[in-house]
């Protein structure tokens, strides 16, 4: 192989050895396999130890679960953690919003449209619009009032503006019962977060 000036290039040496199957490589990435049973007391032992374990793991899960849900930082999903997310489910948790009845709305309406008469079809998607435009302006009145009042109380807050009021919005879309993790403030204590 020649280059622009004339000059012959060199290959690259090979590895000395084939790529290995995908199979082998999975099984070297997995570990040693235990051997199997020789008897069948022994394979019952395993079987039992697995289970115990399955417990223990079960466990361990709800566990978490129950320690995401209270709101603990260290069990939190990487979106909700740190005191710029607990200020924001604060504000969004003390009051009741309509974006959270979006979905059993829409449910609703849905069903109105199954409904055979032309007439109530047309209201139904009347309905439908209106619903979904009365959420974004509820969204996005709610996004500039959370963004303000973290401002407020985080004037060094590394978040983007954005990405705070969409967290604002993610949340006050869902139903108040399903929310994780759960709310620590009821719609009366409006006026203690501040």
């Amino acid at each position: 192989m020649q280059s622009a000036e004339g000059t012959t290039a060199e290959h690259t040496a090979a590895k000395g050895r084939p790529t290995p199957k995908r199979r082998e490589a999975e099984n070297r990435r997995r570990g040693p396999v235990a051997p199997p049973p020789r008897t069948q007391r022994e394979a019952i032992k395993r079987m039992r130890g697995n289970k115990q374990s399955k417990e223990e793991r079960r466990k361990a899960a709800a566990e978490r679960r129950e320690r995401m849900m209270a709101g603990d930082d260290r069990y939190l999903m990487p979106r909700d953690r740190g005191p710029v997310r607990a200020h924001v489910r604060d504000i969004v948790d003390s009051r009741r919003h309509l974006m959270g009845l979006f979905m059993p709305l829409v449910l609703i309406v849905f069903a109105t449209t199954l409904v055979q008469n032309i007439v109530v079809q047309q209201y139904a998607t009347l309905a439908t619009l209106v619903l979904l435009l009365t959420m974004l302006f509820e969204g996005f009145v709610l996004g500039r009032v959370v963004n303000r009042r973290v401002r407020a109380k985080y004037p060094d807050a590394k978040d983007r503006p954005l990405s705070i009021g969409w967290y604002a919005f993610t949340r006050a879309m869902q139903i108040r019962k399903l929310r994780v993790p759960r709310p620590r403030v009821t719609p009366r204590d409006a006026a203690k977060v501040g």
